[in-house]
């Protein structure tokens, strides 16, 4: 029979290999809890479109960058008598003032994009509430309105983002048609490109600085028209109650559908 002589290297070694197994166990059982957690967690769901059988749409155009087409864009938005909503972060609003208040005097809403463009889910929530507040607080001391839409930087999101703007009484809303004209597409193809996906409700995402958004925009008007559809702002086009949004992000009034209700309560 074999005596095991448990010299001091080997006890080390196998005190070493007992206190790794140890720690695979807790991450392993803390990751767990994690998954089984979040797995849990209802999904909060921001706006993306709403539920109407009106032929109804919104156009909006996000503001974080250049400024060099806005007063192009607006010119044809009074052309074809439409409003329309901006989102604006604060930095562009810092920079361009002027801008900030001809957009709400001419009738658009002017929404919340943010303070500096972040990666809102990357944030805690006291970033995320100083983000929404900054920018809230600049647009309202040069329009005298603070407002209640706001859209997330590059569309990231996540639940403490959308419950804290209802803490704020603010929707968190994205889009349902993407013209992707920040990638240069030609006027034609963003044209195509959104009325291919039209449909009632819809909120369509332009931003203000694309190179043929300019060009695009009068023959966009035209075409969502003739296809009978009336545009409005975002602020028009959500309708007032409590409501959910479904797993598309389809906007629903409570009243409509209580039975697959997954998120609710208007901010008030």
């Amino acid at each position: 029979m074999k005596v095991l002589i448990l010299t001091k290297k080997r006890l080390l070694i196998l005190l070493s290999c007992v206190l790794i197994a140890a720690i695979a166990i807790g991450v392993a059982s803390y990751s767990a809890k994690n998954v089984v957690a979040t797995m849990n967690e209802p999904r909060q769901i921001p706006i993306y479109y709403v539920d109407t059988a009106d032929k109804v749409c919104a156009i909006s155009f996000d503001a974080a960058w250049g400024n060099e087409q806005t007063a192009q864009l607006l010119d044809t938005l009074d052309k074809y008598e439409v409003k329309t909503t901006f989102f604006l972060v604060k930095q562009w609003v810092d920079r361009y003032p002027d801008s900030v208040k001809d957009i709400a005097s001419r009738g658009h809403d002017v929404g919340n994009h943010s303070a500096t463009h972040p990666h809102m889910a990357q944030l805690s929530e006291s970033e995320q509430l100083r983000e929404i507040s900054d920018c809230n607080k600049a647009i309202e001391q040069l329009t005298g309105k603070s407002p209640t839409l706001f859209r997330a930087p590059y569309g990231e999101y996540d639940n403490k983002l959308v419950e804290c703007l209802r803490g704020q009484q603010m929707y968190c809303v994205q889009w349902n048609i993407d013209s992707l004209d920040w990638k240069d597409p030609s006027a034609d193809e963003i044209v195509g490109r959104v009325t291919k996906k039209l449909c009632p409700g819809s909120i369509i995402l332009l931003h203000n600085g694309a190179k043929h958004t300019p060009e695009a925009l009068p023959k966009l008007i035209k075409a969502i028209r003739d296809k009978g559809y009336r545009i409005v702002p975002i602020s028009e086009l959500i309708p007032s109650g409590d409501y959910y949004t479904d797993h598309e992000g389809k906007m629903i009034l409570s009243e409509q559908n209580t039975d697959t209700k997954q998120q609710s309560s208007e901010p008030s």
